[in-house]
């Protein structure tokens, strides 16, 4: 019997991915014992440069399968890629195969090269006689050119029993150029009942388990959409591996692990985040060490920072990350480590664009709480390592420094001050704060600024699930918080909450 060649629909008017159920045509080649559908995860592209982009799929039949092979066989798969201006593929522009392998769970990651700068795309594979759902992806403008104003999204922490993924679908509705996300793509945690969702199997500690989880999450056919619409640029937090962990330092001892058993639960997280992203192969994991902080410049428009804030911290402050302890503010902590510092104040002193955007996972200004205490899991547990970037990209003249961050919950825009003691200090910087996909459910819908008198550089505030859109110019940064108003109900619209513009040369919020 012929296999079925094409599983695809047409969503907001992009070919995209679906976890919905097989065509007639595939059901029955399931019945007759025909090799199955493949591309059950979709399609993603990312790390785009002016003439090449990753290309990501996974070939998993049975994706939430338990031995975590997606249903595949012990075998490599041969896999090609395309790469076309148009979505009917009649000419293509680039082409290749690749070897889907067994021991990296069937994972593909095709470095589609030769590409024009500045511009719009369309991918596919092949594999065992099926196509995949098609994508689309963007390259960065070449180098010394400013390019087209670039509408970016960004977010973070996306725990599937907490609610839908309507955020990510009204991104890609939102038909962004690029998209980060921050952290927290999965959470590892085991079921919980009463969710609104429920993640399949105990918590995740085997390589299995976490190729597993990521299965779950990618079969989401709003997590499909967001990642076929556009190049996606990713950093973890510590949810990919365990809650508020500290390089090598476990903060939670549940479940308990030998210190070899917690070394090989890291190497496996770090194994299947890479299998399951569309990152280059210059962040293939080794061991317990991922290559994850880059940079990637987008013409002399932007030049985007990507930071780990997980690998190379230092322990929290009093271990758990939630009290308050005197060394918080020893001048020897650091959150990135000094080769990574160095490494980013290099590349912020080089002034290789208009807007200096600084991508990473924890809240980056001072977040006092009402007792006067801040979060030790963020920068406000060290501040010292605050101080010195801070400092650093002052003593270099640095015109535009964005710090985008994730991990909170909730929406926030900040002024970053020279000196967080003194409210009418210099603001040197603007942080942008997104919300959550998803975790810790709907929200209170407040906009009520929290301890707003000890936070006057707090200048927005929102608890909902969403997202934030930004139009980055060669002039502005113009900037929505997009929120939605359940996640336990799926489907739900979009509105923006709050605007603000970041004025070249002029750093701070100012109201849209």
């Amino acid at each position: 019997m012929t296999k079925l060649n094409r599983r695809t629909f047409v969503l907001g008017g992009l070919v995209t991915a679906g976890a919905s159920a097989l065509p007639v045509g595939a059901r029955a080649a399931l019945a007759a014992g025909v090799t199955p559908y493949p591309f059950t995860l979709g399609v993603a592209s990312g790390d785009p440069d002016s003439s090449s982009v990753v290309l990501w799929t996974r070939l998993a039949p049975s994706a939430t399968n338990a031995d975590g092979q997606g249903g595949m066989p012990n075998a490599n798969v041969a896999v090609d890629w395309q790469v076309s201006r148009d979505s009917t593929f009649g000419t293509l522009v680039a082409s290749g195969t690749v070897t889907a392998q067994y021991a990296s769970a069937h994972s593909v990651h095709a470095v589609a090269g030769g590409l024009a700068p500045d511009s719009d795309y369309y991918y596919r594979f092949r594999a065992q006689g099926y196509i995949s759902p098609v994508g689309r992806t963007r390259t960065a403008p070449a180098a010394g050119t400013t390019g087209r104003d670039l509408l970016m999204a960004f977010t973070s922490c996306a725990h599937y029993e907490s609610g839908y993924y309507t955020a990510y679908r009204r991104m890609a509705d939102d038909n962004p150029g690029l998209i980060l996300h921050l952290g927290d793509y999965i959470y590892e945690d085991a079921a919980t009942a009463g969710s609104v969702r429920q993640h399949l199997g105990a918590e995740c500690v085997t390589l299995a388990d976490y190729r597993r989880r990521y299965a779950q999450y990618k079969s989401d056919p709003d997590l499909q959409a967001a990642h076929a619409v556009a190049p996606w640029i990713v950093v973890p937090d510590d949810h990919e591996v365990e809650n508020n962990y500290a390089s090598n330092v476990r903060a939670d001892n549940s479940p308990a692990l030998t210190a070899a058993q917690w070394t090989a639960r890291r190497t496996a997280a770090y194994q299947a985040y890479y299998e399951n992203m569309p990152l280059r192969p210059t962040s293939v994991p080794s061991g317990t060490s991922i290559q994850l902080y880059r940079r990637l410049l987008w013409g002399k428009l932007a030049a985007f920072h990507m930071l780990d804030t997980r690998q190379f911290r230092d322990d929290q402050s009093c271990g758990d990350g939630t009290k308050v302890c005197a060394d918080a503010d020893s001048p020897t902590r650091t959150i990135t480590g000094a080769t990574q510092e160095a490494w980013l104040l290099d590349g912020l002193g080089q002034h290789l664009a208009t807007w200096d955007i600084i991508g990473q996972q924890v809240f980056f200004a001072r977040h006092f709480t009402a007792d006067g205490a801040g979060s030790m899991d963020a920068w406000d547990g060290y501040r010292a390592s605050r101080s010195r970037i801070q400092q650093g990209w002052v003593d270099r003249a640095v015109r535009n420094p964005v710090v985008l961050s994730g991990d909170v919950h909730r929406s926030y825009a900040n002024n970053l001050l020279a000196d967080y003691a003194n409210p009418a200090s210099k603001v040197i910087g603007t942080e942008l704060v997104s919300t959550s996909i998803s975790s810790d459910g709907n929200g209170s819908g407040s906009t009520t600024i929290p301890n707003g008198a000890s936070n006057p550089h707090v200048k927005f505030y929102s608890d909902r699930r969403g997202y934030v859109r930004a139009t980055i110019t060669a002039s502005h940064l113009a900037v929505d918080f997009r929120s939605v108003a359940t996640v336990s109900e799926h489907g739900a619209a979009a509105t923006t909450t709050r605007s603000f513009v970041i004025q070249d040369g002029q750093p701070g919020l100012v109201n849209a």
